[in-house]
């Protein structure tokens, strides 16, 4: 592990979940998975659990789990692995002291930091983001920030990576991959970036997380591109996206029932699909609007309370975590924003899971920003650096300084401010002009600053190369994989 990437502590011993609570929760998400079950399109699937003992119904496509059994496959996850990172420099052990921030996706659109227009996003948006994102120390782990609307459907998952080995050396989460036929293609690009398949297992640097259909259901493709990905030795995280009001019960516990049922029963058919397969808890738990039925992206304490819930539940069934926060639902980097961040990343340091997510969207996850990426940054340095402490040791407590200095006296001479000076946090992007200074500059906003920086990134920033040859071949693989599902889909 390096000092490049900015980690945060997770010592906090917050809890926001009693533990009668948490046990409440597990129980009653076995009482769910064992009564109500999980239905699936998957044949196969259904074949396979009635191997294995479970209450399948093949005319309803339905499993209820014996809860032994969900407990049982569960504990073969691993707690403790790495992800790893094209340059070593940068690799993420999971299950430690530290733990890890990565960017957002996969929005529609993008907010163009040129034209300051919100507009359609391209493949060539999620290379430039991406590029910004390399060269943050805050951002670990890279996520597709957007879509490749300018490429075909079939085989957008496999375009929107492609956009991005060439533009960061560090660790790529793959979260629009949930199909086999793309699945297979990045396992294909990776263990030729690897060095091999044996290669790819003992440093997988890709990870992939796929997602229940709330509530209560697993699509075929899911299921068969999770196995794909986990055969590879690429850890595959289970994600739920519940909405209360809509696929989920309106109440903060029920909405962590369903979520926590579904992530439950993915972690039983990923280990029983591939025993011992690397896994992670993913839970977006959010909430519709009432009056119309729409995502409310303007969320408060009942999202928040189910986030931080949710990093506390994967920690109880002793998985890596990978929570949300940030995701504002402002239009703009805006007052909103910053506080809707503020907020939730402070609760994250609270109840810390091992990956923090969210960076560098707006407008409930719909729209890419590189401002917000920017400014995003900014706030979780300051959030890092809270969770991380300071010292109370002899030379911190400052008392020969202090005995020097003496009553009416000041410290701007002492050596003891000489050593510490650079400690203070001091502003990226915030402004700290005087009143006469700010309004001589035309009232910069600290938006102007962060598209400026990104910009600056963009001309200047070089990621590490790939070696010489690896391009042309990661081309022809994606190349390969667009005319077979052209082909397909004009045979269709």
């Amino acid at each position: 592990m390096s000092d490049a990437i900015r980690s945060y502590a997770r010592n906090s011993t917050f809890n926001i979940l009693s533990p009668e609570q948490e046990k409440k929760i597990h129980e009653s998400c076995l009482q769910v998975l064992e009564q109500t079950g999980v239905s699936t399109t998957n044949k196969r699937l259904l074949r396979v659990m009635a191997d294995h003992g479970q209450k399948v119904d093949f005319d309803e496509m339905r499993i209820r789990f014996d809860p032994d059994f969900v407990e049982q496959q569960r504990k073969k996850a691993p707690r403790n692995y790495t992800l790893h990172a094209r340059n070593p420099e940068y690799d993420l052990p999971l299950g430690g002291e530290r733990g890890w921030l990565s960017t957002d996706g996969c929005p529609a659109h993008v907010w163009d930091i040129d034209t300051l227009q919100r507009r359609y996003s391209a493949k060539e948006d999620i290379t430039r983001f991406t590029t910004v994102a390399d060269a943050l120390p805050q951002v670990a782990i890279q996520w597709q920030c957007c879509a490749a609307n300018d490429k075909p459907v079939m085989v957008r998952p496999m375009h929107e990576t492609h956009a991005q080995w060439h533009a960061t050396s560090k660790h790529i989460m793959q979260m629009t991959a949930i199909d086999p036929f793309n699945a297979k293609g990045l396992v294909e690009m990776c263990q030729v970036i690897a060095g091999g398949a044996d290669e790819l297992r003992a440093r997988p640097i890709m990870s992939n997380f796929q997602c229940s259909i709330s509530p209560l259901h697993w699509d075929e493709p899911t299921v068969d591109a999770m196995e794909i990905f986990a055969e590879a030795g690429i850890p595959v995280g289970m994600c739920a996206m519940p909405l209360a009001g809509a696929s989920a019960p309106l109440s903060v516990a029920g909405l962590m029932v369903i979520a926590n049922a579904e992530i439950l029963s993915g972690f039983t058919i990923l280990e029983t699909l591939v025993p011992g397969a690397k896994t992670f808890h993913v839970s977006y738990n959010t909430t519709i609007d009432m009056n119309t039925g729409e995502l409310n992206p303007a969320w408060g304490a009942n999202d928040i309370f189910a986030e931080m819930g949710s990093a506390q539940m994967g920690r109880y069934f002793n998985v890596p975590t990978c929570h949300g926060a940030y995701g504002t639902g402002s239009k703009a980097s805006d007052w909103q924003s910053g506080a809707q961040a503020g907020l939730a990343a402070m609760g994250a340091m609270l109840v810390p899971g091992d990956m923090l997510t969210g960076i560098g969207s707006l407008y409930g996850d719909s729209v890419s920003s590189i401002t917000e990426l920017m400014l995003g940054a900014e706030i979780y340095e300051i959030a890092a650096g809270w969770s991380d402490g300071f010292a109370f040791d002899d030379e911190s407590l400052a008392l020969d300084a202090i005995n020097n200095v003496g009553p009416a006296g000041h410290f701007l001479d002492q050596e003891h401010t000489l050593i510490h000076m650079r400690e203070f946090w001091r502003e990226t992007h915030m402004n700290r002009m005087t009143w006469d200074a700010w309004e001589g500059a035309g009232r910069p906003d600290p938006q102007v600053s962060a598209n400026d920086k990104a910009r600056q990134i963009l001309e200047t920033h070089e990621p590490m190369p790939l070696p010489d040859g690896m391009q042309p071949e990661l081309d022809k693989i994606m190349d390969a994989y667009e005319i077979e599902a052209l082909a397909t889909e004009q045979a269709v």
